[in-house]
């Protein structure tokens, strides 16, 4: 049986906020993503996504958990070794304006990758700048440019390729798209999906559109308040979810199938504190299923069907009940 190439058990993230308590940004998230997989997180704004890529590739410091990465516990290792693995795992930012240095021309910043960890220099270098930029859609003439004077759309470009630079394993994606027109969007997501089948990538793909998530991911981890909820391929999300909060997210996607009655499910009631949190299932005080045990007990993420992981103590006769309501 193949062996993961990322592993994450037990990932908790909390930061202290003075005279509150511990704000638990991320609460105990597992989940294993395999060579050539793209796992899409999901979630609503604030419930931990990025957090957990930052996590990951550690430019924000865990607070407990493993994540072993091409068989290397990576959460403890020391500067000298977390760099050699930062050649294999890389990171495409929300804001390609934000992440490009302002100060550096397209071809600077391509080139800080073989710069910094000392792979190539002179003709070699600037061989190597024009090859990645032109295998992700970036002409010439662009090499010459600033941020500034480029579009959404090649700014992304530009991060892309500096992350493909060192040839990675594994690229967090976090939210690459979400600032870009739409049909900008497209070009993006082809290009990512194009390189994994050129370079054998691996993606956590980190997003809030549903729609694009679908498109890319081969699995499907829907966060609620630092904690995933469920986590099953890309078809079962979409035709067969449980949790109550997957079917309410789910509800609300837009459709363009006119004949499509059914109604959006609007769930009641506000997202509880993230300071530390009451006991119970995160989702209880605004779930319309739930009943006294979900209050007081936090689910563990069970697995229901083989791949299909739910945490819910009433998840099956919840999402009937929620279908029903939702038909009208």
């Amino acid at each position: 049986m193949q062996e993961p190439l990322v592993s994450v058990r037990d990932l908790k993230v909390h930061f202290d906020v003075p005279g509150k308590g511990k704000l638990h940004a991320v609460d105990g998230v597992s989940f294993d993503i395999m060579p050539n997989e793209t796992v899409g997180l999901v979630g609503e704004s604030g419930c931990g996504k990025s957090t957990v890529g930052n996590a990951l590739i550690r430019l924000v410091k865990a607070t407990s958990g493993e994540v072993m990465f091409d068989g290397k516990e990576i959460l403890h290792l020391g500067q000298k070794e977390m760099n050699e693995v930062r050649k294999k795992m890389q990171i495409i930012f929300q804001d390609p304006y934000s992440s490009l240095n302002p100060r550096e021309t397209v071809s600077a910043i391509l080139a800080d990758p073989y710069q910094i960890h000392k792979l190539a220099r002179g003709a070699e270098l600037k061989a190597k700048v024009k090859e990645m930029a032109n295998s992700v859609g970036l002409e010439d003439y662009i090499l010459d440019k600033f941020p500034h004077e480029l579009d959404g759309g090649k700014r992304q470009m530009t991060g892309i390729a500096r992350a493909l630079a060192l040839q990675p394993k594994f690229i967090i994606c976090d939210e690459p798209v979400s600032a870009l027109d739409v049909s900008v969007q497209a070009t993006i997501i082809n290009l990512l999906i194009g390189m994994q089948q050129k370079m054998g990538l691996s993606y956590l793909f980190i997003s809030h559109d549903l729609s694009v998530v679908r498109h890319i991911s081969n699995r499907i981890a829907v966060m609620y308040l630092g904690q995933i909820i469920e986590f099953a391929e890309t078809d079962t999300i979409f035709s067969n979810c449980m949790h109550p909060y997957t079917i309410a997210l789910l509800s609300a996607v837009p459709k363009v199938d006119f004949h499509d009655r059914s109604k959006r499910i609007v769930l009641q009631g506000d997202v509880p504190s993230p300071i530390d949190p009451e006991p119970g299932c995160r989702f209880a005080p605004r779930c319309p299923m739930a009943q006294e045990c979900c209050r007081k007990e936090s689910p563990a993420l069970k697995e229901i069907a083989p791949g299909h992981k739910v945490a819910c103590h009433f998840c099956k006769e919840a999402r009937q009940r929620m279908l029903i309501s939702r038909a009208g």
